[in-house]
């Protein structure tokens, strides 16, 4: 059900008033005995008002619950402290994934929330765009108030460290579609540019380096595969590995997905109109071999070197007790690397330098070549 202001229906004044403030007894079937709980849809509007607006800007506008959120996008230099001469919008949807069945399963449901925003942000900025807006939509088969609000906590939570506003969404109750206990979150975010920036980047030659920064985890791709390995070797989520630092396995795969929006613009604020960095991809499904050639044109190849990090515990850990081949652990995975820059090489040491100030640990993990356009992992 949308998160919406309470309203009253008009109707006559000779009948007795209905009220969404106060609903009445019915003697008949309700909603609620169908499977829907207005009510309890009411509880988590009121429950979300100050999480959510913990993640306004000046730029928001409206009331909360309105039936759709206001953005300003203006020239006012003392409202604001980013403005565009050019503004072009950059937007884009995306969810978390058969993850949320784990989170489901074992009654997580904070940092998939985060998962959400990240796997939109974290594509957003590879044009360069910063984000201004965020919007949720979640399904479920019963509307918990507790629960779908911890679930929005997580969405606020990553809009705040994305530095976007959770400007509005949806919470859909849906019985019929969804199994007792299951839901779903998918995302919506807009962002903007100047369009110089879009216009003077440089295409990816041969000699440029590819700069990789490191993933939480397994993010929020593969967790079909996931969930096979764990299946087919009988392993606990609950139990606590040596080989995992002694956690357990239901707490390394559901860290949540890292969010690199601070990092990138800090990084391309601090670069200007310098022609730095020839390409940038978010590494999600596919890996590294099936995102970092989306940079590429097709006259060279990014030559990725595996030996030029440690991939975090949890992937030798999925690849031995599934028995699955290195090379299909990088088509699925990311191995340790959450997004990549790629950088002249006159402009390597800078951008090494200026992500390490921004907290960053950048490891420079491949070389561009001649090629035809493919991303290959050594």
């Amino acid at each position: 059900m949308p998160r919406r202001a309470t309203t009253t229906t008009p109707i006559s004044a000779a009948k007795k008033p209905i009220s969404a403030k106060k609903p009445r007894v019915s003697k008949g079937l309700t909603y609620a005995q169908a499977g829907v709980d207005i009510d309890a849809g009411d509880e988590v509007v009121e429950r979300i008002k100050p999480i959510v607006r913990r993640t306004y800007s000046p730029r928001v506008m409206g009331l909360h619950g309105a039936f759709a959120g206001m953005f300003r996008l203006d020239n006012n230099a003392k409202l604001f402290k980013r403005n565009y001469k050019n503004p072009v919008l950059v937007a884009c949807t995306d969810g978390v994934g058969t993850k949320v069945k784990l989170a489901a399963q074992f009654k997580i449901y904070d940092s998939v929330g985060i998962d959400c925003v990240a796997m939109n942000v974290n594509d957003l900025i590879v044009q360069g765009a910063e984000p201004l807006f965020f919007l949720d939509y979640l399904g479920l088969s019963k509307l918990d108030p507790v629960n779908t609000t911890a679930m929005i906590k997580g969405v606020a939570k990553g809009c705040e460290i994305a530095g976007c506003a959770l400007l509005g969404g949806e919470c859909a109750e849906m019985p019929d579609i969804y199994a007792p206990g299951d839901f779903d979150v998918a995302g919506f975010c807009v962002g903007v540019v100047e369009l110089a920036r879009t216009q003077k980047q440089p295409r990816v030659l041969s000699g440029d380096i590819v700069i990789g920064l490191p993933s939480s985890g397994v993010h929020s791709n593969g967790y079909t595969l996931v969930r096979r390995i764990v299946k087919d070797a009988k392993l606990s989520y609950t139990k606590k590995y040596a080989a995992l630092g002694g956690k357990r396995l239901i707490d390394v795969l559901l860290e949540p997905t890292r969010i690199y929006v601070k990092e990138v613009i800090g990084l391309l604020d601090v670069l200007g109109a310098k022609p730095a960095i020839s390409g940038m991809a978010h590494i999600t499904g596919g890996g590294l071999p099936g995102n970092v050639c989306r940079a590429l044109r097709d006259d060279v190849d990014a030559l990725i070197d595996s030996t030029n990090w440690t991939p975090p515990a949890i992937f030798p850990f999925l690849q031995q007790h599934g028995g699955v081949e290195t090379a299909e652990m990088f088509r699925v995975f990311n191995m340790g690397i959450g997004y990549t820059i790629i950088v002249r090489p006159n402009a390597a040491k800078t951008v090494m330098t200026a992500l390490q100030k921004l907290g960053e640990k950048p490891v420079v993990i491949g070389v561009i070549a001649k090629g035809k356009g493919d991303a290959r992992v050594f």
